[in-house]
């Protein structure tokens, strides 16, 4: 097995200003040395969020376990996992196989199995070592690839995280995004693995979440569970606006706090003020989007699963082009190793379906990934989205809230609704209002004097909310 590599305590700074990370470099261009990696010790003064803390000296913590020593943690536990996977025969994947969970214990001092490192003992357990391995391969991800990805080099940590407590890091070559998940998300996640991966067999090709591994740190008697996915939104493209956009109205406006980030996420009441017209697809390309989104939507309505979110963020191409040079965002490649090998159906483009056409009417010369699109101004866009948040499933609790929610506003714009009705109203949201197919040969400069018109810049935010509560409405089907 290979050694692992040497988590060290060097930070790297993320490209994208969205989602910064959470060390620094300085001026001369070095890095600067994170917090010391020793876990949590008693005195430390700890801001919480969640399971998420800040100690005294500035590190972030999560559940009392340091950012760096939970990295080092993860990047030593994968390393051995997938090392121990590769001298198992390839084999179909067996019923039996979704629900086993294999661990390893990592002391300290070393032992005949695992290295010796300077974090505190821990225990590694990984569930469904075998299926996850065959989504790897589903996807076109080698383990060598795999390990270097995720080992070769320390895990950059995101701090524009959200409120929900949870820890994110990408790997150093944006490859992947590794997320700390709750105990009832990762046990419902492994409830849907088999239906997961009938879905992948009959569908590759989709905007749902890509999951390639769950695994857990048991440190300081806490469990730390952990999910490795694709990576949405590349920091090597410079995005000019973002959107967590669910067909809902019912608070779906992005807090003064959350507008103060250098990149915001916006929700749906914003993206009907800033884009009222929506975006402009290719025609082939829209259809290919709606289609993708339908099957999406239906897959996630079998598990009745709801409130999940389209994550949408832009790259203005014709602003970048007047950005000054100083602006770019891209970073360098390790020539250590050949061109990567990106995972398949990992990119926006990838992952809708059909043969949409590469072009057509939208002319770009490299759509890195993304969906090329106009707004009404007619600028080129490139689009980078994917449906997230899918661990919550419609429980007790969910009917609960939207009993009450339905008290105090109209029950059909909540973002938490039945499962079914959910996708519905979603899907015709996305489709009908958001995305929309070009016209053919478009006069972009009468839209764009549309857009400037448009009494929406007159009304009130109320009168704003009211108006975009009629604009879903239409689009969704009476409840059953």
């Amino acid at each position: 097995m290979a050694s692992a590599p040497g988590p060290s305590a060097v930070g790297f700074s993320s490209m994208d200003p969205g989602v910064p990370s959470c060390t620094s470099s300085s001026a001369s261009g070095n890095k600067r040395a994170m917090a010391s990696e020793v876990p949590y010790a008693p005195g430390m003064s700890i801001k919480k969020i969640g399971h998420r803390g800040v100690d005294s000296s500035g590190e972030t913590t999560y559940k009392k376990t340091t950012s760096s020593a939970l990295k080092g943690a993860i990047q030593l536990g994968i390393t051995h996992t997938v090392g121990s996977l590769s001298t198992k025969p390839e084999r179909d994947v067996l019923m039996q196989d979704f629900y086993v969970v294999e661990s390893i214990f990592f002391p300290s001092e070393g032992s005949n199995l695992t290295p010796a490192h300077h974090y505190n003992d821990f225990r590694f357990k990984t569930y469904a070592p075998v299926a996850f391995r065959y989504f790897r391969e589903l996807f076109g991800i080698r383990p060598d690839d795999y390990l270097y990805s995720l080992c070769s080099e320390p895990l950059i940590e995101l701090c524009n995280s959200g409120a929900s407590g949870s820890l994110f890091y990408v790997s150093s070559d944006d490859e992947f995004i590794i997320k700390t998940v709750q105990h009832k998300e990762a046990e419902f996640l492994q409830k849907l693995l088999p239906g997961y991966y009938m879905n992948l067999n009959q569908n590759p090709r989709t905007l749902l979440p890509k999951f390639y591994g769950l695994y857990c740190v048991q440190a300081g008697g806490k469990n730390i569970r952990i999910v490795v996915m694709n990576n949405l939104l590349p920091r090597s493209v410079k995005m000019h606006i973002k959107y967590d956009l669910k067909g809902s109205t019912y608070k779906r406006r992005a807090s003064q706090k959350e507008r103060e980030k250098p990149l915001p996420t916006l929700k749906d009441l914003d993206f009907l003020q800033d884009i009222p017209d929506g975006l402009f697809l290719d025609a082939d390309m829209y259809n290919a989007l709606c289609k993708t989104l339908q099957r999406d939507c239906l897959v996630l309505q079998s598990f009745k699963i709801m409130d999940y979110s389209l994550l949408m963020s832009i790259h203005n191409i014709d602003h970048a082009q007047r950005e000054p040079s100083g602006h770019e965002t891209l970073y360098s490649i390790d020539t250590r190793k050949p061109a990567p090998q990106k995972a398949l159906y990992s990119t926006a483009m990838e992952s809708i379906q059909g043969e949409a056409r590469r072009g057509g009417t939208m002319e770009t010369e490299d759509h890195m990934g993304g969906i090329p699109a106009r707004n009404s101004k007619g600028e080129r866009l490139l689009l980078y989205i994917g449906i997230i948040d899918i661990l919550q499933s419609y429980r007790f609790v969910k009917k609960l809230e939207h009993s009450w929610k339905a008290l105090v506003h109209d029950g059909d714009t909540v973002s938490v609704h039945r499962p079914g009705f959910y996708a519905e109203r979603f899907q015709r949201f996305m489709c009908n209002t958001v995305f929309k197919k070009i016209p053919f040969q478009p006069s972009w400069k009468s839209l764009k004097s549309k857009s400037q018109s448009s009494p929406i810049e007159q009304k009130t935010s109320e009168d704003l909310e009211q108006d975009s509560v009629s604009v879903i409405s239409r689009c969704q089907p009476l409840p059953q």
